[in-house]
């Protein structure tokens, strides 16, 4: 959570609901060097007491907080902008009570992405309790959505394989150049994005490229529904995602069909116009070395989306390609972007790290 000081330009306080998780973890890493806040809460229902740092170690010595119940009233009176990192499903209720207080949301589950309540019943298999807040809430990439975000009280941040795969087609969409009805998003993901309790045994997950929902992942909804909204239409995407044996980093290979014959130079062109002053999305397509192409090793620890392409011209087939790190772009980056935006800051503050290498 945000607190606001507005004496000053600097937010004087700031908790985190669901701190214990990865998410949590990595958006409380972000926020505790931020130029612009500072940490006074965080909560977690299983750790009330206990100090943060036994929980998220890489914290000590940063703060000395303890994780709290989570108090509206005291929230009410002390913050203006929460971060909610909870278990999909389990949000609903608390971004809802945080709204109607009048305090600004970033919520980082996938409880109020969706548009449409009917969206919740076919890729959750549950009815959403609030169907009258789905308007309300804006998609938070701000490479598509900045200017609602400015003026957004909730904004809901993308699933991490989602804001992957659309940053590398939203331009192709844009400029009708692929079959909208033919779009195969193949997505590669680290055992991060399973999240803290998920369980996976090293054992188990060592060595492994295993496919886990090849057909309705529940992504495939929200780049269904960003895409369309681009387009003017229904845009139809085949999703499979596989898991992988790295803990951080998504690639998609995004595989289009070109509607018309385009070279190389027309595609960098209609990646510059739409990325061009973008800080965090990169270009990446080199004619020599390893990397010629996005590569999640070079991601890790930073809020980049790499996008690149290459075109198979005997098949009229047009590979978009992206790369993120899922616990920043796909996750605690995105949604300090995202409390940038809303609240005025400089959009690369608590976000100016390069990735790590090695790792």
């Amino acid at each position: 959570i945000v607190s606001r000081d507005w004496s000053s330009d600097v937010c004087s306080s700031d908790l985190v609901v669901g701190a214990s998780g990865y998410v949590g973890g990595e958006t409380l890493r972000l926020l505790v060097n931020h130029p612009d806040v500072e940490i006074g809460m965080v909560t977690s229902r299983q750790h009330v007491g206990e100090y943060l740092h036994r929980v998220q170690p890489s914290l000590k010595g940063f703060t000395d907080l303890t994780f709290s119940e989570l108090d509206y009233d005291k929230l009410t009176d002390q913050c203006d902008v929460v971060f909610t990192a909870v278990p999909h499903g389990t949000a609903t209720e608390i971004v809802k009570a945080l709204y109607d207080r009048g305090i600004k949301v970033i919520d980082l589950s996938a409880d109020y992405r969706l548009h449409q309540q009917d969206a919740y019943d076919k890729w959750y298999g549950w009815k959403h309790p609030h169907p009258d807040y789905l308007p309300k809430s804006v998609f938070g990439v701000p490479e598509l959505h900045r200017e609602e975000i400015k003026k957004a009280q909730l904004v809901s941040c993308p699933g991490c394989m989602a804001v992957t795969s659309m940053l590398a087609l939203a331009p192709l969409i844009k400029n009708d150049i692929i079959d909208r009805e033919h779009i195969i998003v193949d997505s590669k993901i680290g055992s991060s994005g399973a999240g803290s309790g998920s369980g996976t045994a090293h054992a188990m997950r060592a060595g492994v490229i295993r496919p886990y929902k090849p057909a309705k992942h529940r992504h495939t909804g929200e780049i269904e529904q960003e895409l369309s909204e681009i387009a003017g239409n229904k845009i139809r995407v085949s999703m499979s995602p596989h898991a992988v044996d790295v803990v951080r980093g998504i690639l998609c290979t995004n595989h289009t069909f070109m509607k018309k014959d385009i070279s190389e130079k027309e595609l960098w062109k209609i990646y510059r116009q739409a990325y061009g002053d973008e800080k965090f999305v990169r270009l990446i397509r080199d004619k020599k070395g390893l990397y010629k192409f996005p590569d999640p090793k070079f991601l890790v620890g930073s809020n980049f989306c790499d996008i690149g392409f290459d075109l198979d011209e005997d098949n009229n087939r047009l590979i978009a390609l992206s790369a993120s790190d899922n616990l920043m772009k796909g996750a605690a980056g995105s949604a300090i972007q995202n409390m940038n935006v809303m609240c005025g800051f400089d959009e690369m503050n608590g976000l100016r790290y390069t990735p790590l290498t090695p790792v």
